[in-house]
Formats: structure tokens, C-alpha cells, sequence
């Protein structure tokens, strides 16, 4: 398990890059683009995020069933 504050910057930092892209492309007349980037974004914070969930539930799996 020992993850440190890494997780949180990596996901924070990708938040804050997807939202300067997403500005400058609406800003530039590209919202179609704009928005498919903010969507391809959230996916890969939502891996980021279900990929650690399953390593809290292995975890909590292991000190709950003693294997």
C-alpha cells in the first residue's frame, strides 16, 4: 500500500494541465476539441483512481481474510 502524497499531485497536476488545454482550445474557437480533451483527462485520472481502489480492497482483502 504505502503511498505517499505522489498520487494526489499527479492527479492535481493533471487537473490543472487538462484545464489550461481546455482553456486555450475554447479560447481559440475549439470547443469540440476542448471538451474531448477534459473527457480523455477524466478517464485517465478515473484509472489512476479505480486502479488504487483495487489495491485498498487487495489490502483490506489480505488483513481481513488472514491470505
Amino acid at each position: 500500500m504505502g503511498y505517499d502524497v505522489n498520487a494526489i499531485f499527479q492527479i492535481a497536476g493533471i487537473g490543472i494541465i487538462i484545464a489550461i488545454i481546455h482553456t486555450v482550445l475554447k479560447q481559440a474557437g475549439k470547443e469540440d476539441v476542448a471538451h474531448w480533451v477534459t473527457l480523455i483527462g477524466f478517464i485517465v485520472v478515473l484509472f489512476m483512481v479505480i486502479q488504487f481502489l483495487n489495491d485498498l480492497f487487495q489490502e483490506i482483502r489480505r488483513v481481513f481474510l488472514f491470505s
